[in-house]
């Protein structure tokens, strides 16, 4: 078992996969020279009132088995750039691009930018390797609603499309699927807030883009009903709240984000990107959604918050037939200890063309969002979903299913494949909350529906050891070699959830518990 250590210069974060086949029960131990620094259940630690440049090793125990060792040093103080003297103006009306751009730029390898006490309004901003930017309690970092401030446009993806979009509040590395990493070693912090310009913005954009595709839109005629709305296409070319493109190690921690006017945190193509110990909002933003990794691999979300207008993480990997083409899977992805007020919940796809492997969510409540944990694709996507386990979690339901919307576009000639999922010790509630209403209604707890052709069922799922609530129901259709074990109503309940099953189907097992 890898024993992460993330450090700051006067604390570190550690993390670690769970631990599989305890039964849920496991207690961690983290010691340094035979001093206990952690005990518990949570796959995470923060150990703060360090000193910086010193040396760590630190060992991670269960039980009398070691798992995993580290050794970390923790941040050196260097050089500060505080924005104000570049003359940024934390007034909450200045314009301070440039200002904070100078220094940006001014930031020499492992060095800091501070943003110190107030409000700083500013358009595009562009970090580069080997920086941190400081964000410190009490500052925020204010995108204004003006989609020139955005410009130029850069290379970026946008549901599963290569395309040119506005430029993102914060903006790292450059994009080209053909190339390497060409931005890394990032650190963002602080415990301030970085705000987008929200749904205003992706107005002002929405109408700039109508303008400049008029002829475009016109000449799609019935076509049109492909797409989710009539703001779709123009709508894909906003900017994110933070773009991270072909970037290698980067961190988000402490900060408060909020109000993209799309995507909140985006990486594509990158790699080792950690986000801990964030909250996300944007509530009233069409596509809100809070963190979504893209093709990337190694990226990890935990002890995060979420109450976002669209989905809290999407995971993506591309749209037909270019997403089959590039041929990048999102990979090897980490969701823990995460929760959430409203919003749809995790989503895997619905842009999926590239691939998804080895994702896993663990002890994460989302019970207050609609869909809980969801894998979705259109029957054109290709592509495949596997290997995904969620465990000691409670969500309001899990589902695999196909959906009809963002469906343009030339098919990839095969449906996805969703298949080798794991869920145990897993509360799914059977109630689903629709964020725009507030309002709570009944769904299957489990529905799963492949899709209606040869061995393109949804296939080897395992739902072990899972409470549903009272009147929740199982839905399959189109799937095969479903294991059904250990299912109950909640504890609370003393009678059995109610099963309904379509018409094709083949279940492996279904075993009460004992």
């Amino acid at each position: 078992m890898i024993l992460h250590a993330l450090p700051l210069t006067d604390a570190a974060a550690f993390w670690w996969d769970q631990a599989e086949n305890t039964a849920g029960e496991s207690v961690y131990r983290l010691e340094e020279d035979g001093n206990t620094l952690y005990t518990g259940d949570r796959t995470h630690f923060a150990w703060e009132g360090l000193s910086a440049g010193q040396s760590h090793r630190v060992s991670l125990w269960m039980g009398d088995s070691l798992m995993g060792q580290t050794a970390f040093s923790t941040l050196s103080q260097v050089r500060v750039h505080d924005a104000r003297d570049y003359g940024a103006v934390g007034d909450g009306k200045t314009l301070n691009t440039a200002a904070l751009q100078t220094a940006i730029d001014a930031c020499g390898p492992g060095e800091e930018v501070l943003i110190a006490g107030g409000v700083y309004r500013t358009g595009a901003l562009r970090l580069h390797s080997d920086m941190r930017l400081r964000i410190d309690a009490g500052a925020e970092i204010r995108g204004t609603e003006n989609p020139e401030d955005y410009l130029p446009k850069i290379p970026s993806r946008f549901e599963g499309t290569e395309m040119e979009c506005y430029s993102s509040l914060l903006n790292l590395g450059e994009m080209d699927h053909t190339e390497g990493y060409n931005c890394r070693n990032v650190l963002i912090y602080g415990g301030g807030v970085l705000c987008g310009g929200g749904q205003k913005l992706a107005v002002n954009i929405i109408e700039a883009e109508k303008k400049r595709l008029s002829e475009f839109l016109g000449a799609l005629g019935e076509k049109i009903r492909e797409y989710e709305n009539t703001e779709t296409v123009p709508g894909r070319a906003r900017g994110r709240l933070i773009n991270i493109s072909n970037c290698e190690n980067v961190r988000i921690t402490n900060l408060k984000l909020m109000n993209g006017a799309s995507w909140n945190v985006h990486m594509v193509y990158s790699r080792n990107i950690v986000t801990d110990h964030c909250s996300f909002f944007s509530q009233g933003v069409w596509n809100g959604d809070g963190w979504d990794p893209d093709s990337s691999e190694d990226c990890t979300l935990f002890a995060c918050h979420f109450h976002t207008g669209d989905d809290s993480v999407a995971i993506k990997s591309g749209k037909n037939p270019e997403g089959n083409r590039i041929n990048r899977p999102a990979k090897h992805i980490r969701v823990f200890d995460c929760g959430s007020d409203f919003g749809l919940g995790i989503a895997i796809g619905s842009e999926m063309s590239g691939g998804v492997e080895d994702v896993r969510i663990w002890h994460c409540n989302l019970a207050h969002s609609l869909y809980g944990v969801q894998i979705k694709a259109t029957k054109k996507r290709g592509g495949y979903v596997r290997n995904v386990s969620v465990r000691d979690s409670v969500l309001s339901r899990f589902r695999c299913c196909a959906v009809g919307y963002n469906d343009d576009g030339e098919g990839a000639g095969a449906p996805p494949v969703f298949e080798n999922c794991v869920l145990e010790r897993v509360q799914l509630t059977g109630w689903c909350m629709e964020y725009w209403e507030k309002e709570n209604h009944l769904s299957p707890a489990i529905d799963l529906s492949g899709f209606d052709e040869p061995d393109s069922e949804a296939r080897k799922m395992v739902f072990r050891d899972c409470d549903i609530g009272r009147e929740g129901t199982i839905s399959l259709k189109n799937c095969r070699e479903i294991t059904l074990e250990g299912i109950t109503a909640l504890l609370e309940h003393d009678h059995p959830a109610n099963f309904w099953v379509g018409e094709d189907h083949q279940v492996t097992e279904i075993a009460p518990k004992e």
